[in-house]
C-alpha cells in the first residue's frame, strides 16, 4: 500500500463518518422530540388534565407521529387520534389506561430505537476512530520510508558526483604524467644525442 492510498482511505472514511453522524444527529434530535412530546402526553392523561394538553405543539407532534407510524394497528391508531381530536363519545377514562399504555408502550419502542442508534453510533465513531489510527500510523511509516528513499538517492547523488569530479581529476593527473613522460623522454633524446657528439669530438681528438 501507498501513502496516497493510505490517505484516501482516510479521507473517504472522514467522509462516511460525518455522513453518519449527520444521520445521527438528526435521528436522536427526532426521537428525543417525540420521547418528550409522548412523556407530556402520558402525563397529562395520568393527571386527568388533557384539556390544555391537547392544545400544545407536543399534541400536534403526537398526532403526526401517530398518523405516520405504520406498524401501529388501526383500532390503536384511531383511539390516539380520537383523544388528540377530542373526539371521544364518552371522553376519555383515565382508569382504563387503554390509551396511556398505547402511548407508553410507543414511547418505550422510541426509546430503544435511541438506545439501539446511540450504540451504532458509539460502534461507528470506535471504529473510525481505530482506523483512523492505524492508517495514521502506515501513514507516517510510509513516509518515514519515502523520506529514506529520497536520502539515498541523495546520498547517492552526492556520490556519483563526486566519482565525477575524480574521474576528472584523474585524467587531469594522467595529461600531466604523460606530458611530463613526454617532455622526459625528449630530454633524454637530447642528452643521449649531446653525448654521442661529445664522444665523436673525443674519438677525432685522439
Amino acid at each position: 500500500a501507498s501513502r496516497d492510498e493510505a490517505k484516501d482511505t482516510m479521507a473517504t472514511a472522514t467522509k462516511l463518518r460525518e455522513k453518519e453522524a449527520a444521520a445521527y444527529a438528526q435521528e436522536k434530535v427526532e426521537l428525543d422530540t417525540n420521547i418528550a412530546a409522548l412523556g407530556k402526553a402520558v402525563a397529562a392523561l395520568e393527571k386527568g388534565v388533557t384539556g390544555g394538553f391537547l392544545q400544545t405543539p407536543s399534541a400536534n407532534l403526537v398526532r403526526s407521529y401517530i398518523m405516520e407510524r405504520e406498524e401501529l394497528p388501526d383500532q390503536s391508531r384511531q383511539e390516539v387520534l380520537a383523544f388528540l381530536s377530542n373526539t371521544q363519545a364518552q371522553g376519555y377514562v383515565p382508569q382504563s389506561g387503554e390509551i396511556v399504555g398505547i402511548l407508553k408502550t410507543i414511547g418505550d419502542e422510541m426509546s430503544q430505537s435511541l438506545s439501539d442508534a446511540t450504540a451504532a453510533e458509539t460502534t461507528a465513531v470506535q471504529t473510525y476512530e481505530a482506523l483512523m489510527a492505524a492508517k495514521s500510523k502506515e501513514v507516517e511509516v510510509l513516509q518515514r520510508q519515502i523520506e529514506d528513499k529520497m536520502t539515498r538517492v541523495g546520498n547517492l547523488g552526492v556520490r556519483i558526483a563526486e566519482m565525477g569530479n575524480d574521474i576528472e581529476d584523474t585524467k587531469e593527473a594522467l595529461a600531466e604524467d604523460q606530458k611530463f613522460k613526454q617532455e622526459l623522454e625528449a630530454g633524454c633524446s637530447t642528452k643521449e644525442a649531446e653525448w654521442e657528439e661529445v664522444k665523436k669530438m673525443r674519438a677525432e681528438e685522439l
